[in-house]
């Protein structure tokens, strides 16, 4: 299958949507924070020095969305109509299982957005905790669900 992103001259490019139909697309990524159980107490039980690591890590992973065109340099900017960030805390992990779902009508999907809110979320964890534990992991990054589009849907073996 020919990579999209680069032209008959192996140069990187912008791929032009324009002929593509306006659909609905949607697109969830997950990520993991692994992390020891007393750290993960920390935000449990609300007690982490730089304050609410789910509730930051979640506006985190939602501005990041929206901002992913300014950092993936291939990317379009698209009018994203929702973007969801649920972290939870999972003993049996030990640590901050993330999920992000993005939404859009256009022509392209959104999954570079799901996936860098994702990121950017668990980016956010370490960092809110890093003074605890800096042997924290990010683990099991990738897109779980993507719909819409000629592709149609696709869905991850979990």
């Amino acid at each position: 299958m020919p990579l999209t992103h680069f032209d008959a001259e192996g140069h990187a490019h912008m791929v032009d949507v324009s002929a593509k139909a306006v659909t609905a697309r949607v697109a969830v990524a997950v990520a993991a924070v692994v992390m020891r159980p007393e750290t993960l107490a920390l935000v449990s039980e609300g007690r982490a020095k730089k304050g609410d690591v789910l509730g930051v890590a979640r506006l985190a992973g939602i501005m990041a969305a929206k901002r992913t065109a300014d950092l993936i340099p291939l990317c379009h900017p698209l009018p994203i109509t929702r973007v969801a960030v649920d972290l939870v805390a999972d003993p049996d992990l030990p640590g901050v299982r993330i999920e992000a779902r993005v939404q859009t009508t256009g022509q392209t999907g959104v999954e570079m957005e799901a996936l860098t809110a994702a990121s950017v979320a668990a980016l956010t964890v370490y960092d809110m905790l890093k003074a605890a534990e800096r042997s924290m992991r990010i683990e099991g990054l990738q897109v779980i669900l993507k719909d819409g589009g000629k592709s149609g849907r696709y869905e991850a073996e979990r």
